[in-house]
């Protein structure tokens, strides 16, 4: 049986990544709310359903029952309405970012936990294929401790980002997140940024759990009008790149006497995805990570059991978002 879920929000993100990836990963659309009722009933129409339209997101959680609900609005409305879904007795899942800052993060986690529901937030990084990969490498420890990162991540921000604050929260938020899911937990930030307007550069140094170095390099800048992003990690015994989402080189040191320039002795493993047009649009949604966390936050509802980016977890990439932002020279 399908699992049911109930949508606030139907924007060009909700209807582009996020609807599709929820069909995909087996959802029906139950019901949707927007501020406008022709609007809801185009984004049901859009994924094949055949649910409820409303104009009213409150009157929504009152009448329908459901597994989830997904909340995908604008950053300024979504705690409000998280707060409202948890009221109502709701599991949720949010797109980042959950909260403004430390402190509503913590008031949202609470409320979770006092109301026994389910909250889990957008960072489907965590669920991108390439990443996952990394990961696993990281805990296997088949190439031994890691030692050191590098972070890249680059895009055109000027038209949604003012201000260091607005990049960091609304952009490269993703990559802050995904550090502490590759890392750990920060134990010293430094960092320097310069703004020119809306064009924001960024550099960052950390120190990670277990000793763990690593850097960030972060720009907003009309120039990255093609998003990029990538991760170096050295580990004792290689090293591993995530070339953007597409492409993941784990390189193992070489053993033995001979010198490699006397023969092919460097060895690569390279992973990537098939191409073929049988994926249609699903390819994207797959790599990017969006029908994984759809996957998941369908399994955890129900199993009952927290996700791996819930509400609580939330707070310390919110944290950490802070760290960063009061660390700036």
């Amino acid at each position: 049986m399908k699992s049911q879920l109930c949508f606030v929000g139907a924007g060009f993100h909700a209807t582009t990544n996020t609807y599709p990836a929820a069909v995909e990963a087996g959802a029906y659309i139950q019901a949707v709310a927007t501020r406008h009722l022709e609007h809801s009933q185009a984004a049901l129409l859009r994924c094949g359903s055949s649910g409820y339209a409303y104009d009213d997101a409150g009157l929504m959680l009152e009448r329908e029952t459901c597994d989830g609900v997904v909340v995908v609005a604008q950053p300024a409305d979504q705690t409000r309405l998280v707060v409202e879904c948890i009221q109502a007795g709701h599991n949720v899942y949010v797109d980042k970012p959950l909260g403004w800052n430390e402190e509503e993060a913590i008031m949202v986690a609470n409320a979770a936990e006092q109301a026994g529901v389910i909250v889990m937030v957008g960072f489907m990084k965590r669920y991108a294929p390439v990443y996952q990969k990394l990961k696993a490498l990281i805990n296997d420890r088949t190439l031994g401790k890691v030692r050191s990162f590098q972070i890249k991540f680059a895009v055109d921000s000027t038209p949604f980002c003012e201000n260091e604050e607005q990049f960091m929260k609304l952009a490269a938020i993703h990559m802050v997140d995904l550090m502490r899911y590759l890392f750990g937990e920060a134990l010293q930030v430094t960092g320097t940024t310069v703004r020119d307007g809306k064009y924001i550069n960024q550099s960052i140094s950390f120190i990670f759990d277990q000793g763990i170095i690593g850097s960030a390099y972060f720009t907003g800048m009309s120039a990255w009008s093609r998003e990029s992003e990538g991760v170096l990690v050295t580990f004792e015994n290689g090293f591993a790149l995530a070339d953007e989402i597409y492409k993941l080189t784990v390189h193992t040191s070489r053993k033995g006497d001979l010198l490699p320039w006397k023969s092919l002795e460097e060895h690569d493993s390279v992973y990537i995805p098939s191409s073929s047009p049988m994926s249609g649009a699903l390819r994207d949604l797959y790599l990017r990570g969006f029908v994984g966390e759809m996957a998941h936050f369908i399994a955890c509802c129900q199993a009952k059991s927290a996700p791996l980016s819930s509400a609580r977890d939330n707070v310390r990439t919110m944290a950490l978002c802070d760290r960063i932002l009061s660390s700036f020279i």
